[in-house]
């Protein structure tokens, strides 16, 4: 900040200890240390206090842009008064059901279970790279 070197910094103690004296220099330096610390406590005070200004200020700016955008979306997709709301979930259900879970189809008695370890028979590939490939041809044309 001030960007004081060690020769300004040797000048300043050799002046201070001709003008304040040696048994008084470590007294002054206390009051110094205590009159730098309340002016830097009042100045992070006064950082603190202008950077909340500025934040809310930055918030009521953010949020006039956000009801401006809000009311133009509004007037550009109105809303339908006759279509209704949704209803919700449980309202939805037949009389008497209360769990949705009980609404979900069961498996049909005719459907196998899936393998997991299915392997695709050569006579019905499933995707274009299980067909088989023809002996004279390259596996690239086709």
């Amino acid at each position: 900040m001030f960007d004081i070197g060690a020769a300004e910094l040797l000048v300043i103690v050799v002046v201070a200890i001709v003008v304040i004296g040696p048994k008084e220099l470590p007294l002054a330096l206390r009051t110094a240390g205590r009159w730098i610390g309340k002016i830097r406590r009042v100045s992070n005070h006064f950082r603190t206090g202008l950077d909340a200004m500025i934040r809310e200020a930055e918030l009521e700016e953010m949020d006039r842009k956000w009801k401006e955008q809000n009311e133009r979306i509004m007037a550009k997709y109105p809303s339908d008064e006759g279509i209704a709301e949704p209803a919700p979930m449980m309202e939805a259900l037949p009389p008497g059901t209360t769990d949705p879970d009980a609404l979900r189809m069961p498996p049909a008695a005719d459907d196998e279970p899936a393998e997991e370890n299915a392997v695709a028979s050569a006579d019905e590939p499933s995707l274009p790279f299980d067909r088989p490939v023809d002996a004279g041809k390259p596996a690239g044309e086709g």
